[in-house]
């Protein structure tokens, strides 16, 4: 499936849970860590419990859950395991093997890379049974690590390492959020470098980002167009016996060649 946009949704606010059925995300993120007080944990359970009897689509819905070293971590999980319409748990702070949590509930997770320890452990975190998808985040990492916000959201360093542990394991690597919302241009080049760098999409807080999001990690119709260029321009030379070709004065070669086949593949 496609994660090219993912949006948090607050859970304890029922009507921002309903309009985000009007919002062409990918993933819906019903949140109840950071944006759910403690004493409205329970309440922003019930409430998203009630509104899973909505038509969703084919969206992906994903709780946030609490911290798993938490009291209320394991009541998100016991609350949630037997919902079917519930298809991912997102784990903040991961610094360790989630496997139990997957084995427990059986459902897909994505762990939020937010402290020093779990950047220490990432390999060993996205090896759990379970793990399809992989994301970060930046204010979190400053807090825990001493720094500041701004060493870390533009931070490529950071960025190649999660896509190189979560491709190495065939694990989608999504990009963390972007918190000024009214730079629209700010937000279109942190994806598009994401973007270049393997991400598969980016996490969002606001539904305006949504579209900018999907239309980022969406081939454009001319990308498309090449695409299919060079896999019929190659898939040929390979019928000649010719391994590497010149197509609009490009060297392309078995690489290019299944890059462009993967986004074929990916968006028919």
């Amino acid at each position: 499936m496609k994660r090219r946009s993912q949006l948090y949704v607050p859970g304890v606010n029922e009507k921002m849970v309903q309009k985000s059925l009007q919002i062409p995300a990918d993933s819906i993120i019903f949140d109840l860590e950071d944006s759910v007080p403690p004493e409205d944990k329970q309440k922003a359970r019930e409430i998203i419990k009630r509104n899973l009897v909505n038509d969703w689509g084919n969206r992906e819905l994903c709780v946030r859950i609490n911290s798993i070293s938490d009291k209320e971590g394991m009541k998100d999980i016991l609350f949630f395991s037997d919902l079917e319409k519930i298809d991912l748990f997102l784990v903040p702070k991961a610094e360790s093997d989630l496997s139990f949590v997957h084995k427990a509930t059986g459902k897909r997770l994505e762990p939020i890379i937010e402290t020093p320890r779990g950047l220490v452990k990432l390999e060993e975190i996205v090896r759990s049974e379970g793990v399809v998808a992989l994301t970060y985040g930046a204010a979190d990492l400053a807090l825990h690590s001493l720094g500041q916000v701004r060493g870390y959201e533009k931070n490529t360093s950071l960025m190649l390492e999660i896509v190189s542990v979560a491709r190495a394991y065939d694990v989608e690597p999504i990009d963390k959020v972007y918190f000024d919302l009214k730079n629209t241009l700010g937000f279109k080049e942190e994806a598009e470098i994401a973007k270049a760098l393997g991400f598969s999409g980016k996490q969002v807080i606001h539904p305006s980002q949504v579209e900018l999001a999907n239309q980022v990690f969406s081939p454009s119709p001319e990308e498309m167009a090449w695409y299919k260029e060079i896999v019929e321009a190659y898939e040929r030379a390979i019928k000649e016996g010719r391994g590497a070709i010149r197509l609009r004065d490009q060297l392309i070669d078995n690489v290019h060649y299944k890059i462009a086949k993967r986004y074929i593949q990916d968006f028919p």
